[in-house]
């Protein structure tokens, strides 16, 4: 099992944004320097919490910052952009990392971006669909180009000057383009089937309880199938809420205290699932009312915690729960403590993976 670092990250509304951005920038630099294989950000534009704006852009500050670790954005939310503007702009991001890149991508899930994008009552899927088969086109495709669709045109047909450049789309340093990955967020998801078709691979969201992650296997299956090409639990990627700590004392008071960065995460996905319509994701069979989903009870299930040995058997139950898998998503937390959240990333990659990977080993 590789491990990475996955991070929407949540930070208390009327903390310094400098400081949470230089934090979330350190937690990638550290993801590197402990061997995470790879690390996504994800970005929305009307959150005070959730503020990272640009996935690109954040991950372009990382390009010098970081030397082996693959970046992916965790994801463009494609109805919120042009499709024009992606192509081009995760074109030159590939390049800017030599080839590291991972492209993330998804319909968006914040209602607040959607209404300030002009989409809130439009059909999103259809819109991701249209925009990344667009962005697809660009990129295989030669100028002037004539990409019609249903909410975007595309062409530089009265404006190509060739022999200058001028008209021509980028295309990525990686051929025919980067990876694809699309985060899953809903139990039995048919979305996590269409991207398998196509090549493309999942991510389970780490605020899904481990019933609906495994069904994810199956669908997945079911896409590599119809696709061609076979299904390998290597290329399926889980997300975890994980804090490791010296001591099982440790991690329990600082993932339970009141002001936590992982109560405060769940607190603020809760409000927002609910509201959306969208509360299943944390419930354990789809009867429970939504009344009854709370965030020690949610947390309850869905933090792993403790110390090496604990958090590695935890890790090790979840994988006989919901199915092998090739990569481990450490989902990154705001650091209410610095030396505590790096502390705990250096435990995952130092202890809890080669115990994790032993046991594996040991039964297989």
């Amino acid at each position: 099992m590789q491990l990475g670092f996955f991070t929407m990250p949540i930070h208390p509304v009327g903390k310094d944004w400098r400081q949470s951005l230089r934090e979330d920038r350190e937690a990638f630099i550290l993801a590197d320097e402990l061997g995470f294989v790879e690390g996504y950000v994800g970005e929305h534009v009307t959150d005070a919490a959730e503020n990272i704006t640009s996935c690109v852009t954040f991950i372009a500050t990382l390009a010098d910052a970081t030397k082996r670790i693959r970046l992916g954005t965790g994801t463009v939310n494609m109805p919120n952009n042009h499709p024009a503007a992606v192509a081009s702009s995760i074109a030159m991001l590939d390049h800017l990392l030599d080839g590291r890149l991972i492209f993330g991508i998804s319909p968006g899930g914040l209602m607040s971006d959607a209404e300030a994008f002009g989409n809130l009552n439009a059909n999103r899927n259809e819109m991701f669909v249209e925009a990344i088969n667009q962005v697809l086109a660009i990129w295989t495709g030669e100028p002037p180009y004539n990409i019609e669709g249903k909410y975007w045109r595309i062409s530089t047909q009265r404006t190509l000057m060739a022999d200058i450049g001028q008209g021509i789309l980028p295309k990525p340093l990686q051929k025919p383009h980067p990876p694809i990955v699309v985060t899953v967020v809903a139990p039995f998801s048919k979305g996590v089937t269409e991207a398998a078709v196509r090549g493309w691979e999942p991510i389970s969201a780490n605020f899904l309880m481990p019933i609906w992650v495994k069904s994810h296997w199956p669908k997945y299956v079911e896409g590599c199938e119809r696709g061609g090409r076979p299904a390998d639990p290597a290329n399926w990627r889980v997300a975890r809420s994980i804090f490791v700590a010296d001591d099982d004392n440790t991690a329990r008071a600082y993932v339970t205290a009141p002001n936590s960065p992982y109560r405060l995460y769940y607190h603020n996905l809760i409000t927002k699932l609910k509201v959306a319509g969208r509360a299943e994701a944390f419930k354990e069979h789809r009867d429970m009312p939504d009344d009854a989903v709370t965030v020690d009870g949610v947390m309850d299930k869905l933090v792993i915690q403790g110390s090496p040995k604990k958090v590695a058997e935890d890790l090790l139950a979840l994988r006989g729960e919901v199915g092998d898998f090739g990569t481990l998503l450490y989902a990154g937390k705001d650091w209410l403590d610095r030396d505590l959240g790096r502390r705990s990333m250096v435990l995952m990659a130092e202890k809890v993976l080669p115990a994790l990977n032993a046991a594996i080993g040991a039964s297989s």
